[in-house]
């Protein structure tokens, strides 16, 4: 892994956390329980070497904890605002605007009619594959594009629309750096990876498709240890982290920062 964070972004969830969206079918979370998950990940990311920047709560903003959707940022190298395909969180992103510019004054932002949630966003070095989802649509993805190329990136789509299982692109993979991705069963063999090493992840460990390289470390969430075994013999050190509440809403590890 070449770029090493030293910054990320975290929002608590607020006390209406229950009332985000979700296709999960897991029951309602436990607010006070999901805190507490989100204090130990964010422990980790500070051990992994990142100072935090910790906005507030939103409370009329169920989802807003989901930082990661409302903006994109690149290694470092530039950021821009999405705009959420879920209408309910469209003021996330004027609510994180002013953080994004603290860092890059510069920022971009998709516009109407694209929707872009940065959830379908998976940096792999300087290409990027961008999913085609229920929240991120073709306009969204082509105004993105055209921004990577300004920046020196390529980009490719991923069509995850008929794979009911997922929300968003990151629900079902994730890059670990290089050429080695983590990819679900219905993604793996997608000719769209086929220049990449894939590890694939059981059926019924498929949340854990979703993990977060950060420096010297791999995040995973708690519970899957068929795919915790397989990068530990990659050679990945690994810290496992108790998801169970945001699994509930549709969240995943990526989802619950920004870093750069």
């Amino acid at each position: 892994m070449n770029h090493r964070f030293t910054r990320a972004i975290v929002r608590p969830p607020a006390p209406t956390f229950a009332d985000g969206c979700s296709t999960a079918d897991l029951g309602a979370p436990d607010v006070a329980l999901a805190l507490q998950q989100h204090q130990a990940y964010c422990d980790a990311l500070e051990r992994a070497g990142c100072e935090l920047t910790v906005l507030p709560a939103l409370h009329a903003y169920p989802d807003s904890t989901f930082v990661e959707d409302a903006a994109l940022i690149l290694s470092g190298r530039g950021a821009i605002l999405t705009r959420p395909g879920a209408q309910s969180r469209a003021g996330e992103v004027a609510a994180i605007r002013a953080t994004i510019t603290e860092f890059f004054p510069d920022v971009a932002e998709i516009v109407a009619p694209g929707t872009l949630d940065a959830g379908d966003v998976c940096e792999a070095a300087t290409h990027v594959f961008i999913g085609l989802s229920r929240r991120t649509n073709e306009e969204g993805a082509r105004q993105l594009a055209a921004w990577l190329a300004n920046h020196g990136y390529t980009s490719s789509t991923v069509d995850v629309r008929d794979i009911p299982e997922i929300l968003h692109l990151k629900s079902g993979m994730c890059c670990l750096g290089g050429n080695r991705l983590t990819a679900i069963s219905a993604l793996a063999d997608h000719p769209a990876f086929a220049d990449y090493e894939v590890i694939s992840v059981d059926e019924e460990e498929a949340y854990a498709a979703n993990c977060l390289q950060v420096n010297d470390v791999v995040l995973v969430p708690a519970g899957f240890p068929k795919i915790a075994a397989k990068l530990r013999n990659k050679g990945y050190t690994l810290e496992v982290i108790a998801m169970s509440e945001y699994r509930k809403m549709d969240g995943a590890l990526t989802c619950l920062s920004l870093r750069f």
